[in-house]
């Protein structure tokens, strides 16, 4: 586990260090675009076979163990409802909350979590995120939504009463 975290550190390391030195040649908007170059495909293939389960959060579920590796602690619960198949995932940890002021960074939201959905939103145009809550930002936790249409035979998400 301690590998697989200090591994996760050194990847933030880069992040951080790559969007500093971009934001300094090109600017803020053009560090951001760069960034994001690839990274939708790498997402299409990180999470893509998940969410090929029937629901969220089965394929947020199945990601448990591995956000466990890098030493996070995650809950998913289930808001489908009214025919959209919904997940909250809720981070207890988030690693990055010192690193990122070892470059200047106030909040790691922007480098880290930011563009991570950015680029989901990119390689899954039919899935919605959106970040809730941040740790940077004083809440206890971070709480990130997803949500798509609900599949057919997946019996989620039907109308409420």
């Amino acid at each position: 586990m301690q590998n697989a975290k200090t591994e996760l550190i050194e990847s933030a390391r880069k992040k951080f260090s790559r969007f500093k030195e971009l934001s300094k040649q090109l600017g803020e908007a053009a560090a951001w675009e760069a960034m994001l170059e690839g990274f939708p495909e790498i997402q299409r293939q990180r999470m893509g076979p998940l969410l090929a389960r029937p629901t969220l959060a089965e394929a947020f579920r199945e990601a448990i163990p591995q956000f466990k590796t890098i030493g996070m602690e995650m809950e998913v619960v289930d808001i489908s409802n009214r025919g959209i198949d919904a997940v909250l995932e809720i981070q207890r940890i988030c690693p990055w909350l010192e690193v990122c002021k070892e470059f200047g960074f106030e909040t790691p939201c922007h480098v880290i979590c930011e563009l991570d959905m950015a680029a989901t939103r990119r390689a899954f145009p039919e899935m919605n995120g959106e970040i809730l809550c941040r740790q940077a930002l004083g809440a206890p936790v971070c709480i990130f939504e997803y949500d798509r249409p609900a599949k057919a035979s997946s019996g989620h998400g039907a109308a409420s009463a």
